[in-house]
């Protein structure tokens, strides 16, 4: 099957192109990037339109496995957004093994292309340490290295972390997991330990052991940690770190509401006074109360009976944000996480709410907003293939509406489809049209490539 797209514009920060060119996609590659109109067997006419790589999110969380297959939700919904490869297992959490995740990709495809990281909390669990506070023992600690490294040596990416949720990790814990990445040189991520005016010293800790093991740092999520008046001395701090050699860059998403569960460690005591905040910048996305804003009753009761439960808090500021995505260390990364269609907006929206609300509206030029979503992170996870679409890469591409492409999902209805992203190839087939999937099997799953 060849497919000729023709009369776009076509951009490519991998390999510094914005022009006009047509593409042709055959055998799951491209196969030309030329000014002729070839024959194909099928031909899209892409004039006002993007065309660009199918934007990669290295920041999400996973569909969950049940009766021995993934329950696609969240996958779908990166799909029409625009998203072809995606990478689960952040924050430390892991829904399932990872490795047996992606041989399950592997057996059923996926809508996108599936990378994952090895969690820490999820392998620290596995080794009997159930309590998030507390320490764990030394054989405990030997048991989540092994565990860890053979992850590793199954393909993941590297190891995240969830500080924050489990702050019984000390500094041993921390860095003998960590120096598991040292001998193949892949990264960690981590959801840092502290946010608001303790991030520094929270990004400090990761930074020690990117220095220590000479590998590759991802801090996640940057605007949940540091979007309350912190983010020009955040940036500032980390572009201080790459300038002494370190590998380290960060990921945020395009909101001013972070969400997380309500049991998590983010609402122990305190958080109304670290957040200069009251009940009410709670919101409930699932259960009895779902859509409430919290009254310190409900938040009380929920907290108790149903700790799993979804929120939404209303507490980042707009202004850094948007100085977030100003620096070229920062990529789009949509920390994505749904419950049973239930969640954060962000999930299915992060993509075409960049471009719309971002680059559209001036703050990142159109070229850089592209590169954030696709060569940046493409080199930052290894993909030689991928994130760029010169003769030989890997077909997978996006085509969108520059002027039209917005948005739908909201916090009241966090799962409705963008608009503006008109047709996603993954792989050269024809996965997703007009935002509504046509294909969800073509993906694949990434393994790390080993030194």
């Amino acid at each position: 099957m060849k497919t000729l797209i023709k009369n776009g514009l076509l951009i490519d920060p991998a390999n510094q192109i914005q022009a006009y060119l047509n593409l042709v996609l055959e055998d799951g590659r491209v196969a030309a990037v030329t000014e002729e109109c070839p024959e194909a067997d099928s031909v899209i006419d892409a004039a006002g339109r993007v065309v660009a790589p199918g934007f990669i999110d290295i920041h999400m969380h996973e569909d969950p496995v049940k009766d021995g297959h993934i329950e696609y939700c969240i996958f779908n919904a990166m799909l029409r957004m625009g998203v072809t490869t995606a990478v689960g297992g952040n924050c430390g959490i892991n829904v399932y093994d990872p490795c047996k995740y992606l041989e399950l990709v592997d057996r059923e495809g996926a809508p996108v292309n599936v990378m994952m990281f090895a969690g820490h909390e999820y392998y620290r669990e596995a080794a009997g340490a159930s309590d998030k506070y507390g320490p764990v023992t030394d054989e405990q600690l030997e048991n989540m290295k092994r565990g860890l490294r053979e992850a590793l040596e199954a393909g993941c990416i590297g190891i995240s972390y969830g500080l924050r949720y489990v702050p019984g990790t000390d500094r041993k814990e921390f860095l003998e997991t960590a120096s598991c990445c040292e001998a193949e040189g892949c990264m960690i991520s981590a959801h840092v330990r502290d946010d608001e005016d303790r991030v520094f010293s929270a990004i400090a800790e990761v930074a020690e052991a990117g220095k220590l093991f000479s590998i590759p740092v991802q801090v996640s999520h940057i605007g949940s940690m540091g979007g309350f008046g912190q983010m020009e001395e955040l940036l500032r701090q980390v572009a201080g770190y790459r300038a002494n050699g370190l590998n380290i860059a960060c990921d945020c998403y395009p909101y001013f509401a972070f969400s997380t569960r309500i049991g998590a460690t983010t609402y122990d005591d305190g958080w109304l006074e670290r957040y200069h905040c009251d009940y009410s910048a709670c919101q409930l996305m699932e259960g009895k109360y779902k859509g409430q804003r919290c009254t310190p009753e409900t938040f009380a009761e929920m907290r108790r009976d149903f700790p799993e439960c979804l929120t939404v808090c209303y507490v980042m500021m707009e202004s850094d944000i948007r100085k977030a995505f100003s620096d070229p260390g920062v990529m789009v990364g949509s920390d994505g996480l749904i419950d049973n269609g239930q969640g954060h907006p962000r999930a299915a929206g992060t993509f075409p709410r960049f471009l719309a609300q971002f680059v559209r509206e001036g703050d990142v030029s159109l070229y850089d907003g592209i590169a954030k979503m696709t060569s940046i992170p493409a080199k930052r996870l290894g993909l030689a293939n991928k994130g760029r679409l010169n003769v030989g890469a890997d077909a997978d591409v996006v085509i969108f509406d520059p002027e039209k492409v917005q948005d739908g999902a909201t916090f009241d209805e966090p799962m409705l489809a963008p608009k503006g992203i008109d047709y996603v190839f993954v792989g050269g087939e024809l996965a997703a049209r007009d935002c509504r999937i046509v294909k969800a099997d073509c993906g694949r799953a990434l393994r790390r490539n080993k030194k």
